[in-house]
């Protein structure tokens, strides 16, 4: 469907996008008018140690009592008490009768903690902050009694910021307002091409036969027919080429510019779908159905969120959550069902292979020349999503990130297409092009996964290493063990220390002797707590942040307290059904070139499964974007395979037929 076909639908059902439109931006005027406007005032406080920390400490069976231990457990459990309900109705009887929030403050690792208290009567917040601020050291006082901790090992509060002058909170207002109008509009929008649709419908039904079309004559430049790959195309192209830190204003991690475009190829399918122009091939189901699951979860983490009492932080996050929900739910329906032809699918997956290979270009410049080509990009209306984003050493080394967000999904980023780029290196179809352009994507990603100098980008090219190359024949996978010796040789002698620096890492993992493993190991009991609180559904999708809680470093951990087993369930079920495509492809294929795809995908989404756990994959959008991309494509290819597979033989029928429309010789003809 054209742009010049939507414009001429918006034309025609003009008396149902213009009243609801107008409808939207008068509700919007008057939830501007009649909401107030809310006053945020904050103060921190700090955890002083006693004053006979000199001396060793009784233990009295309590990490609160212990005054010369850590005081960031000592803060912990300041915050959760002063975020219980026994808490709340104590300040409700003092006088804090608005919400407040209490966390540790941000962009600090020691116990100093953030108190907040928002409200609509400017005054009476600065009030609320004195009483709230003066309450935590009572609780914290009375908490040091109850466990019996003598006066002199007790750990004293002390003001750090004293609670500020209460400042408008104008951004939530302008959100609530533009998130009705931005309803109203879809729904306009929606309720536009539907009206369409019947009555098309209405009108052929009433017609014997329908009238010729007229000529159109010239075609304008905005008539051009757009399909599901070029969108997709533009998609990848403003996700790998912007850096991930850079949205758009008020959106937060969810609001980069290919996040944004991706929503608005949602409403080109829902147009395209309502008015018959697309219609989701046969057997590309499956992706769908899992992403349902995985909504269903997310829909249901986010009703958890607002029955708790969550603060202001918290139902931003959810609902931005929701975005990238979306942004997902767009990929997995534009692939799988958006893209009718095996040959586009090919482009599409062709093009993501060469620009995940520009991506890894990049990185190789960063870490030769020790800088980030990211931070001296700065694009007008953009602004960055993180407070300061630096330059990560390990070793010797600066750690790449290209322009994604961190190390570690750029080295993810390339592990889950670096399969696809050794299967299009093998491509009988591309055999007709020179040795360099079908074996420099390979190169590049695989050589930049090294450069990371992580964990996670080794583990998954080893996954891909072993998927791949054992399936191989003979000739094929000593020449390829070979060369993977030779490359391991020239990393050692071009870059040295290198590979040293990377088996230390594993080295120290497995005798758990490495700081940041250790880290991640005992955050994985503090997840415990969140848990039993709410098993089911968890906290809310995307409200476990870290300025408020900690860091996960792994997936599973993280939707376990986001969405609960609900969720880990759904989570689980998805990569698991990225694995059982990759395998169906490689067992219905008819050609070799077609197995090998197939174990592409399987190889993909087992790295996805694997790497998942050494960092929270889907808080990255550049990560999760391609990840589901491939997870939709691999339904889609299942599809097109399932079709011309030779159907199953009978005892009417004893020999095998085959599909009315054969596959193709993808040698002869390659795809465009």
């Amino acid at each position: 469907m054209s742009i010049g076909e939507i414009l001429a639908v918006l034309r025609r059902r003009w008396y149902v996008m213009v009243p609801l439109t107008l409808i939207s931006l008068l509700a919007g005027a008057h939830l501007y008018r009649s909401v107030p406007v809310a006053y945020q005032s904050q103060s921190s406080v700090a955890l002083l140690d006693s004053t006979a920390v000199a001396e060793l400490a009784p233990a009295f069976g309590n990490p609160i009592a212990n005054a010369g231990g850590s005081l960031v457990v000592t803060a912990d459990v300041l915050i959760r008490t002063l975020s219980g309900t026994d808490a709340a109705r104590d300040l409700q009887g003092i006088g804090v009768t608005d919400p407040y929030t209490v966390g540790f403050a941000a962009n600090t690792s020691g116990p100093m903690l953030t108190l907040t208290v928002t409200g609509t009567d400017r005054a009476n917040v600065l009030e609320e902050t004195n009483k709230l601020t003066a309450f935590a050291g009572e609780t914290l006082n009375a908490l040091q009694a109850a466990a019996k901790v003598k006066p002199a090992y007790m750990v004293q509060t002390a003001p750090v910021v004293l609670p500020q002058t209460p400042v408008p909170q104008m951004k939530s207002r302008y959100q609530q307002v533009l998130g009705v109008v931005i309803l109203g509009t879809t729904a306009a929008f929606v309720l536009s091409f539907l009206t369409d649709s019947l009555l098309a419908a209405l009108r052929r039904r009433r017609a014997a036969g329908a009238a010729p079309a007229r000529g159109r004559g010239r075609r304008k430049p905005w008539g051009r027919q757009l399909d599901a790959t070029a969108l997709l195309s533009g998609y990848l192209a403003l996700a790998f080429f912007i850096p991930s830190n850079l949205t758009l204003p008020g959106m937060g991690g969810v609001g980069t510019p290919a996040n944004v475009f991706a929503l608005l190829c949602l409403f080109w399918y829902l147009a395209a779908w309502i008015t018959g122009r697309i219609r989701p091939a046969p057997g590309t189901r499956l992706p769908r159905v899992v992403m349902c699951l995985l909504a269903f979860s997310v829909l249901g983490s986010y009703l958890a969120n607002a029955m708790r009492g969550s603060s202001h932080k918290e139902i931003l996050a959810a609902d931005r959550g929701l975005i990238g929900l979306l942004v997902w739910v767009s990929l997995v329906v534009l692939v799988s069902a958006g893209i009718q032809d095996r040959e586009r699918l090919d482009v599409l997956l062709r093009r993501a292979v060469v620009m995940g290979s520009v991506v890894a270009a990049i990185g190789f410049y960063d870490f030769f020349t020790a800088t980030n080509v990211a931070d001296s990009i700065s694009i007008p209306g953009l602004q960055s999503s993180v407070a300061q984003i630096t330059t990560l050493d390990r070793g010797s080394f600066t750690r790449p990130r290209a322009t994604t967000a961190q190390p570690l999904e750029f080295g993810g980023m390339l592990a889950i297409l670096l399969p696809f780029a050794v299967q299009q290196a093998f491509d009988p179809v591309r055999r007709h092009l020179r040795a360099w352009r079908r074996w420099a994507p390979v190169a590049l990603m695989g050589g930049a996964l090294p450069l990371t100098v992580s964990r996670t980008s080794i583990i998954g090219a080893l996954i891909v290493v072993l998927v791949m190359v054992l399936r191989w024949k003979p000739e094929r996978r000593w020449a390829a063990i070979g060369l993977l010796m030779g490359s391991v040789a020239c990393f050692k002698v071009i870059i040295p220390g290198l590979i040293g620096t990377i088996t230390a890492l594993f080295a120290s993992f497995v005798s758990n002797s490495d700081s940041s493993t250790q880290a991640r190991t005992v955050k994985y009991s503090a997840i415990v707590p969140y848990l039993t609180e709410r098993p089911l559904f968890g906290r809310g999708f995307g409200t476990f942040l870290p300025e408020l809680f900690f860091f996960t470093d792994n997936q599973y951990m993280l939707t376990l307290a986001e969405m609960g087993l609900v969720g880990l369930l759904a989570l689980l079920v998805l990569l698991f059904a990225g694995i059982h495509q990759g395998g169906a492809i490689r067992r219905l294929a008819r050609t070799e070139s077609d197995r090998e795809l197939g174990q592409a995908f399987f190889a993909s989404a087992l790295v996805s499964l694997v790497i998942a756990a050494t960092f929270d994959a889907l808080s990255f959008p550049m990560f999760a974007g391609v990840f589901f991309l491939t997870i939709a494509a691999g339904g889609s290819y299942l599809g097109f395979i399932r079709r011309t597979a030779p159907k199953p033989s009978t005892v009417e029928s004893p020999c095998s037929s085959t599909s009315p429309q054969p596959t193709a010789d993808r040698s002869r003809v390659p795809a465009r």
